[in-house]
């Protein structure tokens, strides 16, 4: 897909609500194709709402415009503005570095008596997930949505990389022996409370998150192998082998809240049947995903660990609380101290991995981040920031939409000509190109690599790979309450259209009809391809 930016087109775009309604353009089912309302009209969708805003970016013609100003629960259509404004704001080659410090003074011998720390960027991968070509790995189905999904793929590289990097840096520059702590400084923001989960913080060690690879046996217990291995967490196995035909059940492992305690450990308990194909993937390990609940304690012991491997005596316990209350002031560590340096990877490939799979800590770490460029290191005052961007510089007002967080939970809301004109507006910007790349392609990666039944259709299967969008399911109850997708196409005829869709509130009472509203949404936009 051959994307050229056209700045006038774009602004002409923008400036729509300067002239007439925010909501431009026919308002009815009269300009939606046969094609397409044959699939809104499906009888699963009695009672459901869709939405649909489709716009020429080459001269701002609104061709189709189904309820545009009805707000949408849109889920994590939300991430194309976390990711989009941090783009614009710091740039896609910016790199979130994470520096080392040592505090004391370090004797002839290399022995540091005092402190080391390590200083939080914001890496959201800390070398976890760095191929050696120096781009991310990133599967179609992450661990991060494991217990969602009913598996996972996991990556290669070694998440704990950027720790053993470290470690040995610190070994390099002399330092053989600490006498004082190790210490995590995560106040960079101000924590985020995740859902009722967790607190999102600036350090991530494998994205948070203790991966369980559970896989059949002929003994009573399944085989259970876990990463990272750390004494900041162990894992338990209780799954047991059931006789083919009895009832898969490997529920979501409970949250560690004893993470920074000596001997922290987890049952993860369910039952395999023999002869089970394993869900999603279709092959073995089945994945399940433990949440890091206090990031900071595990890494600090992950660091002291990598340390300890690299040569260097370490006199503080590997496993405690994160002792931040021996930090010095925020902000002030000397140049001179400093013993190591993680670069991070630029930030278009965490836009990747964010939009591609729908990260949803990724989302709100880098709101949180874009936040401080704006004098704003909590939520609350970020979000406020952003009301003022987006009026500024897209021309959405805050009445269009209702954001909560950074990554689109719960009641995220926004009206079809606010997304659409989002996308506009990154059309328009210096880093689409990298915005553009981090999407989802139709049929081919991430969150729409299994969004291909519209290739039973001859005329339609051409379509795969021609376009791009970031999805976005909000599931309450027995109801999709929303699934959108949301970015552009470069359609047969050669046009390039940015576009919303978005259905709320269908029932659902199984996980294939849930699949059918995102096949349904991937039929749609290849007639969106086709026929334009």
């Amino acid at each position: 897909m051959n994307y050229i930016r056209h700045s006038l087109s774009t602004l002409a775009i923008l400036s729509c609500c300067a002239t007439v309604a925010c909501g431009q353009g026919p308002d009815s089912k009269a300009n939606v194709p046969p094609a397409i309302k044959a699939v809104l009209d499906n009888p699963r969708y009695k009672g459901s709402t869709w939405g649909l805003r489709v716009v020429d970016l080459e001269n701002g013609q609104v061709l189709m415009n189904l309820e545009p100003n009805r707000k949408f629960l849109v889920g994590s259509v939300r991430k194309l503005f976390s990711v989009g404004q941090l783009l614009n704001q710091i740039g896609p080659a910016h790199t979130f570095d994470t520096p080392v410090y040592y505090e004391g003074t370090v004797s002839e011998i290399g022995t540091l008596h005092g402190n080391l720390i390590l200083v939080a960027s914001g890496d959201l991968t800390m070398g976890g997930r760095t191929k050696p070509d120096g781009t991310m790995a990133i599967t179609n189905f992450d661990h991060n949505e494991a217990n969602a999904l009913g598996n996972a793929e996991l990556t290669q590289p070694d998440p704990l990389a950027g720790y053993a990097a470290l470690a040995q840096q610190i070994a390099a520059f002399g330092i053989k022996k600490v006498t004082g702590e190790i210490i995590i400084d995560d106040r960079l923001f101000k924590p985020y409370r995740f859902r009722d989960e967790f607190d999102i913080k600036p350090i991530f060690v494998n994205d948070d998150v203790v991966d369980a690879a559970i896989s059949p046996t002929n003994g009573p217990l399944a085989a259970l192998t876990y990463r990272p291995l750390s004494a900041a967490l162990s894992l338990e196995n209780a799954v047991a082998m059931r006789p083919a035909g009895t009832k898969f059940n490997i529920g979501e492992p409970p949250l560690p809240a004893c993470i920074g305690q000596p001997g922290c450990t987890i049952t993860i308990r369910g039952d395999l049947p023999a002869g089970l194909v394993a869900p999603l993937t279709g092959q073995y390990p089945i994945i399940r995903s433990v949440r890091i609940v206090d990031p900071s304690s595990y890494a600090r012991t992950v660091l002291i660990e990598k340390l300890r491997a690299a040569g260097v005596e370490i006199a503080a316990p590997a496993v405690e609380r994160n002792p931040v209350q021996l930090l010095p002031r925020k902000d002030q560590y000397p140049p001179d101290k400093r013993v190591a340096l993680l670069k991070g990877l630029p930030y278009s490939e965490n836009a990747k991995f964010i939009n591609k799979v729908s990260y949803n800590i990724g989302a709100d770490a880098s709101f949180l981040l874009w936040g401080l460029t704006k004098g704003a290191d909590e939520m609350k005052t970020a979000l406020a920031a952003e009301k003022e961007n987006l009026r500024k510089n897209f021309g959405i007002t805050p009445g269009e939409y209702t954001f909560l967080d950074g990554s689109g939970s719960g009641e995220t809301i926004a009206t079809t000509p606010a997304v659409t004109r989002f996308l506009a507006g990154m059309y328009g910007s210096s880093t689409f190109a990298s915005f553009f790349a981090s999407l989802p392609l139709l049929g081919i990666d991430g969150s729409l690599a299994t969004v291909t039944e519209f290739e039973s259709d001859a005329s339609l299967a051409p379509a795969k790979g021609q376009v791009r969008a970031k999805t976005g399911t909000f599931i309450e109850d027995a109801s999709i309450r929303g699934q959108a997708f949301a970015g552009y196409i470069q359609t047969r005829g050669g046009r390039k259209l940015a576009y919303q869709l978005v259905v709320n509130n269908v029932p659902f009472k199984e996980i294939e009809d849930v699949i059918q509203v995102f096949q349904d949404e991937g039929r749609i936009s290849a007639i969106l391809w086709r026929d334009n």
